[in-house]
């Protein structure tokens, strides 16, 4: 008689031992979501626009849902992670290619998650940005030196960061109460000029994150083994749990920021993070000011680590290499600390971030549609319906027109 499989274990003890068993890997790439870059393009969104930008954040949201949902997907049908099936499918020039530029995405994302915990530190404390940044950094690789002690530990630090940003922003919609009818005609498509294509292409940029695309996989792959084919349908089942919760607290948290930037700066000629915190201390209570402080700093210290995280799964897995986290760290957040350090907007800065992320999603869309529609690496019966790859491909589609568009316009200056 075949000796029980993992998953027939944590069955026998009872269904809440389960599902917390399975439960938090989309938690981990949800952070992701809700980082500083989104507090900076949802803030710039709706001071700027008001409630107009709302569907895109809600698209987006959407978007993110399948995307993730193929990435966990793709982990658990082939035990492989995307960046290593990419090595083992595609030309070595192809794959080095793809490897590079997901370190500049790295870096970007970095900047982003930098940036934002040492203006939260700021805020909060006075304590000077750069300053800010160096503990910033700190707080984040000793988040990530959790993982050492058990990826367990890490995950539920991760979710509670996490909570502490949803709790933040549960308070501020209910403390301001965002004009109904205006949430109302948000969600309807709309654009204005340039500026607010380019906020549009933030948000994208800001909520499909290319890093968090190679990572969900990456948590997925071995974190249940599959004795056999219907227990990786089961598995592959259960991560539709997963992941409509977390993005769904992701997309909530999203809109929450553009709608309550609408209600509070909305007309006011301020877009900044830093706006965002003295307006809602004078114009809402202290109280709301600090939640937004407090949120924005959860944000960052946990997207930083799940970031370099994520950059250790893209370098083992496109080149078979790896370096110690502690260089990785101090390589991707060198940008960041220059640009604190030379006194660059640090709001406007993480706006360009999200753009320049924006344009990796291609990279990591792509490859990832394509793989998880072929039978041969999926295994029959786990490659994408043709309506999945349909929609997928139509998203990626947008986000690329969207970015062609967008570098059109910033070249030639129509």
């Amino acid at each position: 008689m075949p000796s029980a499989s993992e998953l027939q274990r944590l069955k026998a003890k009872g269904r809440l031992r389960y599902f917390f068993a399975l439960f938090g890997a989309a938690f981990v790439a949800a952070v992701a979501y809700v980082d500083p870059g989104n507090f900076a393009t949802n803030v710039a969104g709706g001071a700027e626009f008001g409630y107009m930008l709302l569907w895109t954040v809600l698209a987006a949201n959407l978007m993110a849902m399948l995307i993730q949902f193929l990435s966990a997907k793709l982990g658990i049908a082939t035990g492989r992670n995307l960046p290593e099936l990419c090595r083992e499918n595609f030309p070595k020039k192809t794959t080095w290619g793809l490897w590079v530029q997901a370190e500049i995405i790295a870096m970007a994302t970095d900047l982003a998650e930098i940036v934002g915990a040492a203006i939260a530190l700021n805020l909060l404390f006075g304590i000077p940005l750069f300053t800010g940044g160096l503990i910033g950094s700190a707080m984040a690789f000793a988040l990530l030196a959790l993982h050492n002690k058990g990826y367990r530990r890490f995950e539920t630090a991760i979710v509670g960061l996490l909570g502490v940003i949803l709790i933040g922003f549960l308070y501020e919609a209910f403390k301001i109460g965002p004009d109904a009818s205006g949430v109302a005609a948000g969600f309807i498509p709309k654009l204005e000029g340039s500026d607010s294509l380019l906020l549009a292409v933030g948000i994208i940029g800001a909520t499909v994150m290319p890093h968090v695309i190679y990572l969900h996989s990456a948590l997925t792959q071995n974190r249940i083994p599959p004795q056999d084919d219907r227990e990786r349908h089961e598995l592959i089942n259960f991560q539709k749990v997963d992941v409509g919760l977390a993005m769904g607290i992701a997309g909530f948290i999203n809109m929450s920021m553009l709608a309550i930037a609408a209600a509070v700066l909305g007309g006011t000629g301020i877009d900044s993070i830093e706006g965002a915190f003295e307006g809602l201390k004078e114009l809402v209570s202290p109280a709301a000011g600090i939640a937004f402080g407090v949120a924005l700093l959860a944000s960052g210290i946990a997207a930083s680590s799940v970031g370099t995280f994520a950059g250790q799964v893209v370098m083992q897995g496109f080149i078979d290499r790896s370096i110690p986290l502690f260089l990785r760290r101090a390589v991707t957040m060198a940008p960041a600390l220059v640009i604190l350090a030379i006194g660059v907007d640090p709001t406007r800065a993480l706006v360009i971030s999200q753009v320049v992320l924006s344009f990796g999603i291609p990279f990591a869309l792509v490859p990832l549609i394509m793989l998880t529609s072929r039978r041969e690496v999926m295994g029959a019966g786990f490659e994408n319906h043709r309506l999945t790859t349909v929609f997928a491909s139509l998203f990626a589609t947008v986000i690329i027109a969207l970015n062609l568009f967008l570098l059109f316009q910033t070249f030639t200056g129509a």
